[in-house]
């Protein structure tokens, strides 16, 4: 991040650049709040208006009433507060698990060559058709909703991870083993640190997924969450809460999304 005050420092050239770099970041962001303050308008004119009927497709009016009232009693920040902790334990699981068994698989080209195919068919395998049998085996309760979290983004994990272990320079690993240098060196000074941008990309992919997973499991045996919340809703026809679900879904994958982002920026920043 620059400032004005810096380009001080700078040729005309460069800073009329960083200039127009800022204004079109600057453009970005307003497009996107425009286009996002534009979409909920046009849904509530669409409901006062008669284009689209309330009480099917709900509107921001009786959402933001659904979830003051909700808010006052307590009910909604309890059924966050479950949703995110759900998803936050699967996402940290299924990060760690498949980042150390892609460590494993590199280090051991042998296991890795025996497991190549079982990651392929988990990875084509839709997860949520396990769910059910996930839920048999670890009950009705929360970690049954955990491990459908876990499962849904570790696969992803090991095999984006892994990947990227495997196209590391092949002159720098040989660099190192030139001059003596053991394998956990190589890990150590080499693939890992090349492969955190590799890492950073796998932790965003599973934001999105730890939620669908979390949410999946809650469909079928939460009592309370935010994915209980929809499915009741859509049960008892209070749409005005489902969709306030979703809206809260997707506010805070966008929010675990940016947390991830400003991570990889300080990582990269310390890199450098």
């Amino acid at each position: 991040m620059w400032h004005k005050k810096d380009t001080a420092f700078l040729s005309k050239e460069q800073a009329a650049f960083l200039n127009r770099l800022q204004r079109r970041k600057n453009a970005i962001h307003g497009i996107q709040w425009v286009l996002l303050i534009g979409f909920f308008f046009l849904w509530e004119i669409s409901a006062r208006l008669g284009w689209i009927d309330p009480f099917i497709f709900s509107q921001p009016s009786r959402m933001l009433a659904a979830g003051m009232q909700m808010g006052k009693d307590g009910s909604l920040w309890a059924h966050i507060g479950t949703t995110l902790w759900e998803t936050v334990a699967g996402f940290l699981l299924g990060t760690l698990l498949g980042t150390a068994t892609a460590i494993l698989l590199w280090w051991n080209r042998f296991i890795s060559e025996v497991a190549e195919p079982y990651l392929v068919v988990l990875n084509s395998l839709p997860k949520t058709a396990l769910a059910p049998i996930i839920i048999v085996w670890l009950g009705n309760n929360q970690t049954s909703i955990i491990a459908v979290a876990l499962l849904t983004s570790v696969v992803v994990t090991v095999m984006g991870v892994l990947n990227g272990f495997l196209q590391v320079d092949t002159e720098k690993i040989k660099l190192i083993q030139i001059f003596g240098g053991t394998k956990w060196q190589v890990l150590k000074k080499v693939v890992f640190p090349a492969n955190i941008p590799c890492i950073l990309n796998a932790l965003k992919i599973n934001v999105g997924l730890s939620f669908v997973g979390v949410i999946v499991g809650e469909f079928l045996v939460a009592k309370s969450g935010l994915g209980f919340l929809i499915i009741f809703g859509s049960q008892v026809f209070k749409l005005d809460w489902v969709m306030l679900s979703v809206v809260i879904l997707a506010v805070l994958a966008a929010l675990m999304y940016q947390g991830i982002a400003w991570i990889e920026k300080k990582c990269l920043k310390w890199q450098q």
